[in-house]
């Protein structure tokens, strides 16, 4: 009598699925730390270059402390209704997560709008980045950071557009991701930016 021998072996379609999501937030990681290699590096210009003003003013005769904490409350409370933004993603509430991310974008544009101003009123009393080795230094660490922010508004104001459209699944949720991630970086740089530029360079 032939028995019927079952040969065992993995079943097609059965394999381990591999998650692009976390892949795609994994390589996000790997770009976030060559910024900060980017950033250490600006930052180290700035430092050796910070003394060097060629009789120009100092950063104590250019820095307005009051403003730019009031420019600094923005960014940093826009950190904070991002994470609100995040926590409304994971419950599914579309609409709570598009507020919120309004609100980020809105606290994200009057920062940008402060440091632009900032910048127009140093150029137009002649402390531009031409003036000295020190507002070199000082433009191409502060507008470097101004860059990544204004990157990140273009990124959040398209994320609006495919969350209201598409809702919460999928991909958005992983660009979400990554965008807060970015959005978070680029406080705590702006954090070593506000203490090691303006709050020494003011005393």
């Amino acid at each position: 009598m032939l028995q019927k021998v079952t040969t065992v072996g993995p079943v097609p379609g059965d394999e381990h699925e591999h998650d692009p999501g976390a892949t795609t937030v994994l390589g996000f990681w790997f770009y976030l730390m060559t910024d900060c290699i980017l950033f250490a590096s600006v930052f180290a210009s700035y430092v050796v270059l910070s003394s060097s003003t060629a009789g120009g003013p100092a950063s104590h005769q250019l820095f307005d402390l009051p403003y730019l904490a009031v420019e600094t409350a923005c960014l940093l409370v826009s950190s904070f209704t991002y994470g609100l933004a995040s926590i409304a993603m994971r419950q599914n509430r579309k609409d709570v997560v598009l507020t919120w991310l309004a609100v980020t974008f809105l606290l994200g544009l009057a920062f940008i709008g402060m440091e632009i101003n900032e910048f127009y009123g140093m150029v137009s009393e002649g402390a531009g980045p031409d003036r000295s080795a020190f507002l070199s230094g000082f433009f191409t660490l502060v507008g470097t950071h101004g860059v990544h922010v204004t990157i990140g508004l273009g990124w959040m104001a398209l994320m609006m557009i495919q969350v209201l459209q598409n809702g919460l699944e999928g991909a958005n949720h992983t660009r979400l991701m990554c965008l807060g991630m970015f959005w978070h970086f680029l406080d705590i740089i702006w954090i070593g930016v506000f203490t090691i530029v303006y709050l020494s360079g003011a005393m």
